[in-house]
């Protein structure tokens, strides 16, 4: 095939070519038409992809824990501009952008596994383009194992069209009518026992993950009713979904979705645990810094005195160790110089002049 600028040969090249170089690996140890040196290559294509998406997982994740936090104060908005959306849509805005949140990071993982699939889907189904219908081209079998597909030549399209489980192939559905002369062997009772445990597998996989997920949520978050909706449909409707769609997809596809989700499930355990240490590391650090700034036990604080570093402070310190020792001279008996120096001191009791004494109050 050649690159199409106008298509989404953009998705499909790229797909292609991830599983095109795991099924070359796999084929040097199992052989290149094995049912399982197939299956790996769809399953490391998934775990090369979910590799590279693990730093937008990582902020989808921070993302989410910070969506989490700001709850109370956007109830708080919702209560305040309630009948006011624009204003409250405005006072969100402000409100993320105080706190750096951005809630599209939260979504781009999601997003951009769209188009994988969607890829994936179209690769997998290119290795048999005899069936008729839309989107498919109708050839005959024998011009079929003729042509390449994206990154596969004819020799890896005739592979993978005679590699089967039992007589159950890779890029076969359930209920497939059409197209079955282009695979070598084809036994639908084959494709059913291999598919649906891997489907109902997938299924639970999808359950646990989306389980694990609302479990991490705070109390506020929960109680929110879109977000107590949204769990709902994660929690059951979700997995649901896979099981029912599950004989309508080739077995590479639901074992894409299974392989998808067991990444996922071990990919929010690490990355839950180190958030978590994160955490009660800087816990720890500003316990820490407490303790450190702390006074001793049964001791007051102490202020620390102010060090000279211009001019300005060197003159002011001069002055006022001066003025400290004009008033110990003053407090001296029988000091005439002292009293010059400081005319306006008031009068101590008994005639002396002293520091601390205090002025007598003028009759009216």
């Amino acid at each position: 095939m050649s690159f199409d600028p106008g298509s989404l040969d953009y998705v499909y090249y790229p797909v292609s070519g991830i599983m095109w170089l795991w099924y070359k690996a796999f084929g040097l140890l199992l052989g290149p038409a094995n049912f399982f040196t197939w299956a790996l290559s769809v399953v490391f294509l998934v775990f090369t992809l979910r590799a590279l998406l693990y730093k937008p997982f990582v902020k989808q994740i921070r993302t989410t824990r910070q969506m989490q936090e700001l709850q109370p104060q956007i109830k708080a908005l919702q209560k305040k501009y309630g009948k006011d959306r624009q204003k409250m849509a405005l006072e969100m805005q402000k409100l993320q952008r105080e706190h750096g949140f951005n809630p599209i990071l939260g979504c781009l993982p999601m997003l951009a596994q769209v188009p994988v699939f969607l890829g994936l889907f179209h690769v997998l189904r290119s290795f048999n383009r005899t069936s008729t219908g839309i989107g498919q081209l109708g050839l005959s079998p024998d011009l079929n194992r003729q042509l390449g597909n994206y990154f596969f030549s004819a020799t890896d399209v005739g592979n993978f069209l005679d590699a089967n489980l039992f007589g159950a192939p890779l890029g076969a559905t359930m209920i497939q009518r059409t197209g079955l002369d282009a695979f070598a062997e084809f036994n639908r009772v084959s494709v059913i026992v291999v598919g649906v445990p891997i489907m109902i597998a997938a299924g639970i996989a999808t359950y646990f993950n989306s389980r694990a997920s609302v479990a991490r949520q705070s109390p506020e978050a929960a109680a929110n009713p879109q977000t107590a909706m949204m769990n709902k449909l994660a929690l059951y409707v979700f997995p649901l979904g896979v099981v029912v769609g599950g004989p309508f997809l080739p077995l590479a596809i639901i074992l894409y979705w299974f392989s998808n989700n067991i990444w996922t499930f071990g990919q929010q355990h690490y990355v839950f645990g180190l958030i978590a240490k994160e955490e009660e590391a800087k816990k720890e650090e500003a316990l820490r810094r407490r303790a450190a700034n702390a006074p001793a036990p049964g001791a007051k604080p102490k202020r620390g005195a102010r060090v000279a570093t211009t001019d300005a402070d060197v003159e002011a310190s001069t002055a006022v160790e001066e003025s400290g020792a004009i008033e110990t001279d003053a407090g001296e008996p029988g000091n005439p110089e002292a009293v010059k120096r400081s005319p306006n001191r008031p009068a101590a009791r008994g005639g002396r002049s002293g520091a601390g004494a205090k002025p007598k109050k003028r009759k009216r």
